[in-house]
């Protein structure tokens, strides 16, 4: 199935959350890594505009959120749903480490709604809402110091949704941005910045053509051991025609 309308069936539910500075900062991860659909189980301060100044760029995120007032309201419709907990809870699901738990979670979307389901700041998700999911997860962070912010632990997930959902592979040149690599040189391109380096060499005096030695197969060699691009060989054969100016010898054959 089509990565991206994979993660659209992906529902992030924040229960309780009681800062909106860290509901903003769910929807700006969640839309970093694809996901689009918010819902809130009876956020304590929403709308709000700390939500709006920490989301920023994710602002159609909170416009376009799910408010509820249960979690079971926030579920309907889905068929799976992970919460994320810090600690085995003794009648919940077995906690999971989550690039397997995520795995599970995409698993499911193939065939409808699900959701990743987050807990209060301070006191996390109760045994109850936790008993509403059919799977948990848990980030394994260090064990001296595991507090993690709402805004993280939502990216975290999100983040592994997202390498899921595109076989690890996920496209990494936005729309409208140049890409850094240009295409591979043709054959005729490479022939034709060796011609051009031989001419130079040979009228600065580096290379003298009667007593021609290995230099030229050792700089094929040189050139060979890279995939030249398209773009580096005009910068080469740029460069050449500088030296060819400053020399006297007029601009590339």
């Amino acid at each position: 199935m089509n990565p991206e309308v994979l993660l659209s069936r992906i529902r992030v539910v924040l229960c309780r959350p009681s800062h909106p500075g860290n509901i903003g900062a769910a929807a700006r991860a969640m839309k970093t890594m694809g996901l689009s659909r918010l819902y809130m189980v009876a956020p304590k301060q929403f709308p709000d505009p700390e939500a709006d100044t920490r989301a920023t760029g994710a602002v159609d995120l909170l416009a376009q959120a799910t408010v509820t007032n249960t979690l079971k309201e926030a579920l309907a419709g889905t068929s799976f749903a992970v919460a994320l907990s810090a600690r085995q809870r003794d009648l919940g699901p077995e906690l999971g480490a989550p690039r397997e738990t995520v795995a599970r979670l995409l698993a499911e979307a193939e065939d409808g709604e699900v959701a990743l389901v987050f807990g209060n700041e301070t006191v996390g998700l109760s045994n109850e809402e936790i008993l509403n999911c059919q799977a948990a997860v848990t980030i394994p962070t260090n064990p001296d110091f595991s507090s993690l912010n709402l805004g993280a632990a939502v990216q975290v997930l999100c983040y592994e949704c997202r390498m899921t959902a595109f076989a690890a592979k996920p496209p990494v040149i936005a729309p409208g941005v140049t890409p850094f690599a240009s295409p591979a040189a043709t054959h005729d391109e490479v022939e034709g910045l060796y011609g051009h380096l031989e001419a130079v060499m040979t009228h600065t005096g580096f290379f003298n053509p009667e007593q021609p030695g290995r230099l030229l197969p050792k700089l094929r060699r040189l050139f060979g051991r890279i995939r030249l691009e398209r773009d580096e060989v005009n910068i080469l054969r740029g460069i050449l025609a500088s030296t060819q100016v400053r020399t006297g010898h007029g601009r590339k054959p």
